[in-house]
């Protein structure tokens, strides 16, 4: 539901929102602090068997696929897939909550699957972060499982044009972070503002899930916290 609204502001002001986000880490935060996923690749080394990959990592550092490099004849890129999963069990104070499975970076093309359920489209690209809306699919205070299966050369042409043939080593591999995304079920998604010289403001807002017939901005000098203006939709 997108809302905007307008008014004038005389003083420099702090926007301020009482909307609070979790995030619970499935995998690790960085390359010294991983967690161990279930694990198989297609070809190359050590494949063809179940096992245990850290997640985030390469799967090239970990004895599994093959090594080629950027500049390498398109035509002897390997092209292994790696099938990951990992069961978890979130705590039940989740049900109620808007939930958001976030990606930050897989290479490179990543389809996902929570509790036998696709999420939603093929993601294409390494190099930026992703999300989806699990909340109909996660299962609250219950074991889920996450199935994410990577391709480490896309079926996109100008992906693998821009990040596959240039001059550095290829790898594949969930190598950033996963985690959860646990929002209010009442929500912002998206927020633009557009501020002008004479002191005037229009925001844009996305509403998840609001039933709310008005929407109230209330804007406070971050120095004395006095209430500079506020604005109704």
């Amino acid at each position: 539901m997108l809302r905007t609204l307008s008014f004038l502001l005389l003083l420099v002001p702090c926007l301020c929102f009482a909307q609070s986000t979790q995030k619970i880490y499935l995998s690790g935060k960085d390359k010294d602090d991983t967690v161990n996923w279930e694990f198989r690749c297609s070809e190359g080394r050590n494949s063809g068997i179940w096992t245990t990959i850290p997640v985030p990592s390469h799967w090239e550092q970990h004895g599994f696929g093959s090594y080629n490099y950027g500049r390498e004849k398109k035509e002897t890129h390997s092209t292994e897939r790696g099938e990951y999963r990992y069961r978890f069990t979130p705590t039940a104070s989740l049900a109620g909550k808007h939930l958001n499975l976030v990606f930050d970076g897989v290479m490179t093309d990543a389809t996902v699957r929570l509790n036998g359920q696709s999420v939603g489209p093929t993601h294409r690209g390494a190099f930026y972060r992703f999300r989806y809306d699990v909340t109909n699919l996660l299962q609250p205070g219950e074991e889920n499982v996450l199935e994410v299966d990577v391709a480490k050369v896309s079926t996109n042409a100008s992906v693998n044009q821009a990040e596959r043939h240039a001059d550095y080593w290829i790898f594949g591999g969930i190598f950033r972070p996963v985690w959860l995304e646990v929002l209010p079920e009442q929500h912002i998604r998206q927020l633009s503002v557009d501020a002008r010289a004479d002191g005037s403001l229009n925001l844009t807002t996305d509403l998840v899930a609001s039933t709310a017939d008005q929407l109230r901005i209330i804007v406070t000098d971050p120095a004395t916290g006095e209430k500079v203006a506020t604005a109704t939709s």
